[in-house]
């Protein structure tokens, strides 16, 4: 980090009214290191209820260099901003000040987080109103003095005798002082160090906005925001895989370049630790693409290979990193290697972080480390080494949960068997399970229930769950399997035996006998798990 110290910085107030101002002309711009918006509308609600109260909201600061001509967007708002020698870099308030802008104008006011009125009645903020109320005053007209005489005078006139209460909020508003300090400085990156130092105010950031805000890719052009929900969408829409959290995805772009992707991720890129690196010297944008490959070429191992479809299936985030770094170096692996990789990625399921101290940081840091470039083979058996040369113990399936990492590995054995869907008989795909999975993104609604009643202590089983892709059924799931619909009457067996199920089953459901039905599937389900961790 630079040591480099500034020259004192300018010291002055900015009303609400002058920071808006130069934000809608463009003067104040968002640099790339700075974190994506994360205030919601509750947020700016008590933002503006500080300001009326006169509470102080903490100062900002800006960094004075030239800011090109550009077409921004910040928050709700698009604005064409012509070139200033002397542009305003946001260092430090970014919410705040992007709220403000956006409460305060019309355009960025349709956008739902800055949806802001002043209740006249209840003298507090509050969301607009669909009805033109006498009482509730849109922050926009509430902030611009001739909007708020004719709302008064001609679209208003019966609510003339609470002009004072807008007078006095307005006023409030307009006149509030905020405390500002404004730095000179041609080094980027000491701007970057006071950005970490001041990084206390609002929600706290997580580990990966902050390595995208100390590391941005230059020159993207973007909208600053977490790069890492950029790659995880991009593999989202090539492989349906829903969503990878921002801090899988930063440990799987980690993994690619180190084992240990605990490392100090403040030093990535400097000359000192660059050498240390798998991938030598790169730059960071190099480390983002990278990265992504490597990442999307894992995802696809997973859903091909192992059979996990989705993120949602998958029963550990950190196997993702450990195949993220090992198809960074090994993009084709040889047939047999693909075979042990999935062998040991469905034993490392089972076994789960408990031989590592019980902890998933220790398991994933010392299976990536095993991995070595330039030995393909030996970075597989090293994986397969202790402690999945050992016997495994099958996972328990008493007590499913979709959050739960055994009812996981039950989701991709069930998936496994290809199912069908319980209307028409036709086999699902992958798009068919991304499109059930949206928005949630979890496997809640998929995973149905078979029998809403059974013996309490067999109601939570995995044997009592079947998946279910069709938004909506005639009736219930057992229902169906005992009278199926005619569309579903052909290729019954093949039906059956994509839902570990057969005609002698349907059979104790038609009877009525659900302890037979659970006991038998439940064992059914066991040997096809089984078979998972030996192929």
């Amino acid at each position: 980090m630079a040591s480099t110290s500034i020259s004192q910085p300018v010291a002055k107030t900015l009303s609400v009214v002058d920071l808006v101002g130069e934000t809608l002309k463009g003067r104040i711009r968002i640099p790339e290191f700075q974190r994506p918006l994360r205030w919601q509308w509750e947020d700016v609600r008590r933002l503006f209820d500080s300001i009326v109260k006169g509470y102080p909201i903490g100062s900002v600061l800006l960094w004075i260099r030239p800011a090109p001509e550009a077409a921004i967007r910040l928050g709700g708002l698009r604005i064409p901003a012509r070139q200033f020698d002397d542009g305003w870099w946001v260092v430090d308030g970014q919410q705040r000040l992007t709220s403000l802008a956006n409460a305060l104008s019309e355009e960025g006011s349709r956008d739902d987080r800055f949806a802001l009125a002043y209740d006249l009645e209840q003298q507090t903020f509050c969301h607009p109103s669909r009805e033109d109320l006498g009482h509730i005053i849109p922050l926009p007209v509430l902030f611009d003095l001739q909007r708020l005489i004719r709302w008064f005078t001609k679209e208003h006139p019966e609510a003339g005798e609470r002009l004072d209460e807008a007078s006095r909020v307005t006023r409030a508003i307009r006149e509030y002082q905020v405390p500002a300090y404004l730095v000179s400085q041609e080094e980027e990156s000491v701007l970057r160090d006071i950005f970490d130092r001041m990084n206390n105010y609002g929600k706290r950031l997580s580990r990966a906005e902050v390595f995208a805000a100390l590391h941005p890719a230059q020159g993207s052009g973007l909208e600053p925001t977490s790069r890492f929900q950029q790659i995880a969408e991009s593999i989202d829409a090539e492989r349906g895989f829903g969503l990878v959290d921002d801090d899988t995805v930063l440990r799987s772009v980690l993994a690619r370049r180190g084992g240990d992707v605990t490392r100090d991720i403040r030093v990535e890129f400097l000359e000192s630790t660059q050498a240390a690196r798998d991938f030598g010297r790169e730059q960071a944008e190099t480390t983002y693409w990278e990265g992504a490959i490597a990442l999307s070429r894992a995802v696809a191992f997973l859903q091909e290979d192992a059979g996990v479809p989705h993120f949602a299936f998958l029963p550990y985030r950190y196997l993702l990193v450990v195949l993220t770094r090992f198809f960074a170096h090994f993009p084709e692996p040889e047939p047999r290697n693909r075979i042990l990789l999935r062998r040991w990625f469905w034993r490392a399921a089972m076994v789960g972080p408990g031989p590592f101290t019980s902890s998933w940081t220790n398991a994933m840091r010392t299976l990536a480390t095993r991995i070595s470039r330039d030995d393909e083979s030996g970075s597989v058996q090293r994986l397969l080494a202790s402690p999945f040369d050992s016997t495994l113990r099958l996972p328990p399936l008493t007590g499913f949960r979709t959050s739960a990492a055994a009812s996981r590995i039950v989701l991709s054995a069930l998936w496994a068997l290809r199912p069908r869907s319980l209307l028409s008989g036709r086999p699902y795909d992958r798009s068919d399970l991304a499109e059930s999975m949206r928005p949630e993104g979890t496997p809640a609604g998929i995973a149905r229930r078979i029998l809403n009643r059974a013996p309490n202590d067999q109601l939570a089983w995995a044997a009592n769950r079947i998946l279910v892709l069709d938004q909506e059924l005639p009736g219930t799931p057992a229902d169906l399997l005992v009278s199926p619909p005619l569309e579903r009457e052909n290729n019954a067996a093949e039906f059956l035996a994509s839902h570990a199920l057969d005609d002698a089953l349907v059979s104790n459901l038609a009877q009525g006998d659900k302890t037979a039905f659970l006991n038998t599937r439940q064992q059914r389900l066991m040997e096809i798990v089984r078979t998972m961790s030996k192929r």
